[in-house]
């Protein structure tokens, strides 16, 4: 029966090799056999397919002859395979019948799942710490204004006697011979395509193609151990109760590798006075009915010392007075400004002079 490769891909006769290239590895991953749903027989079928529209001269013979343009004459190769039942799967370079090329780089994107890595293992990865969290509590004015604080963590750090090289001091390095320096091993895996080989980190020098010459007796050679270790934080101006500040860096080290990052969250302290709008700060004022209504001058204590502010005469309920730069700080040193909301304290009881001078007020119209 003649093969129809076009229909087992899914794609015209016209169909470049692009479009070849990607309806093979979309079914490829469909079928293959180490999925759960997978179908050894398909794949075969579709594998099969693809060696030979994917070679241009393979696809030309296939197009003129059919299926069976490998023994027509010589065939294709000298005649070494009868059918593409013979399938070298073996060699470490081709796949498929003979001169057929198959791409591994792209082969390992598609099934690093089931192959566990490959030629992009080639490259040293650089190993990365674990990030960690805490939290502080500060006070409102150091939320407004900044401020440093120093914590004490209890965290996987760099050995502080060999710096995180794991060596004894003075006994320096020495080229790794598990990997002979490379910082991988290679190991083959037998799967569907033969013996595959891949490359995984190496497990003694973790990478990095050395070892300690003599270990440091601190940590034993791993450069790292848990010791509690004290950290300075910044803590910038104008920061919000919740926000999260973040020290690259700062988080667990690891051996051969960099340090993850300390993320801290900042806990502010509500303040008995003021209440923070954005940039503006608030607070209220309760002023006398007298002074509401003559006019007074009031201390007020802000953030940053004492202030005398000015109650105009005849200050309605909830008035609000305005005192510029006494907020909170914003780019460009520029801040935020005080907002003063005024309360007007009625009293409870009057006198008979005051009732008297009430209801002349009252004879006046105000």
């Amino acid at each position: 029966m003649n093969k129809d490769y076009y229909n087992t891909l899914g794609v015209n006769k016209t169909a470049s090799k692009d479009e070849i290239k990607k309806a093979f590895y979309k079914l490829a991953h469909k079928y293959h056999p180490d999925k759960k749903e997978g179908n050894e027989a398909k794949f075969k079928q579709v594998n099969e397919a693809y060696q030979v529209l994917s070679d241009d001269t393979k696809r030309s013979k296939y197009d003129q002859y059919g299926a069976g343009f490998e023994n027509i004459g010589q065939g294709y190769g000298g005649g070494q395979q009868g059918g593409f039942g013979g399938f070298d799967f073996s060699g470490a370079g081709g796949f498929g019948n003979g001169n057929a090329e198959f791409d591994f780089a792209n082969l390992n994107d598609i099934f690093s799942d089931f192959f566990g890595g490959g030629a992009s293992q080639t490259r040293r990865e650089v190993r990365r710490g674990r990030d960690i969290s805490t939290e502080i509590q500060i006070s409102f004015s150091d939320s407004i204004f900044g401020a440093n604080r120093k914590i004490l963590i209890t965290k996987t750090s760099n050995c502080l006697t060999c710096h995180g090289s794991g060596a004894k001091t003075g006994s320096g390095v020495v080229t790794c011979k598990t990997c002979n320096g490379q910082g991988h091993v290679r190991e083959s895996k037998r799967t569907i395509f033969g013996n595959i080989a891949s490359t995984k980190i190496c497990e003694i020098c973790l990478g990095t193609g050395e070892i300690p010459k003599e270990v440091c007796e601190t940590c034993r050679g791993k450069g790292v151990l848990r010791r509690e270790e004290e950290v300075s934080i910044v803590i910038p101006a104008g920061i919000r109760d919740g926000e999260m500040i973040r020290m690259t860096g700062y988080g667990e080290a690891v051996s051969k590798g960099t340090a993850g990052d300390l993320y801290i969250k900042i806990n502010v302290a509500p303040h008995a006075v003021f209440k923070r709008d954005g940039s503006d700060l608030v607070m209220n004022l309760n002023l006398k009915l007298s002074d509401a209504l003559l006019g007074a001058e009031y201390p007020i204590q802000t953030l940053d010392g004492e202030i005398k502010v000015t109650i105009p005469e005849g200050v309605s309920i909830n008035e609000i007075l305005r005192v510029r730069g006494k907020g909170v700080p914003t780019a460009k040193n520029r801040r935020g400004d005080l907002l003063i909301k005024l309360n007007i304290k009625l009293p409870s009881k009057i006198s008979r002079k005051s009732r008297e001078l009430i209801e002349e007020l009252k004879k006046e119209g105000v």
